[in-house]
């Protein structure tokens, strides 16, 4: 399995916001992840804060990923779905993916700025695809 991480010069950088411009993956198997929150298996979403709420949304890809038989490296796409409240919250998500994904296995990724989720106590939701083998 190889993942290439492409950051072109003549795109920003967006390395510094914790995602890659592109990512070319080959493998047998691609995992489609649902859209993950920050709630856990009990339905507790832990804190109203956009970070908090990244950072749990995060370990649940990781943990979604994992019970296909892959890490959060083999992540080569996220879509972000963020009810936008202030400014600080970007870089609160900022933050968390780059706590999540070390610089060389940053996915592609897409922020979307959404009116509202499934639920009103969400602020974000991730959807993950993984490439493995």
């Amino acid at each position: 399995m190889a993942h290439t991480r492409i950051n072109p010069p003549a795109l920003f950088d967006s390395t510094r916001y914790g995602f890659s411009q592109v990512v070319v993956a080959t493998g047998r198997r691609t995992v489609y992840c649902s859209g993950q929150v920050a709630w856990d298996a009990d339905e507790d979403i832990g804190s109203a804060d956009m970070g908090a709420q990244a950072r749990r949304a995060l370990a649940n890809v990781e943990r979604a990923v994992a019970a296909a038989g892959g890490g959060l490296a083999d992540v080569v796409s996220l879509r972000l779905y963020i009810v936008r409240q202030g400014e600080g919250d970007t870089r609160a998500i900022r933050e968390a993916l780059l706590a999540a994904f070390p610089a060389d296995a940053q996915p592609a990724t897409t922020w979307i700025a959404v009116a509202g989720l499934a639920n009103p106590d969400f602020a974000i939701e991730i959807e993950a695809i993984a490439v493995l083998d």
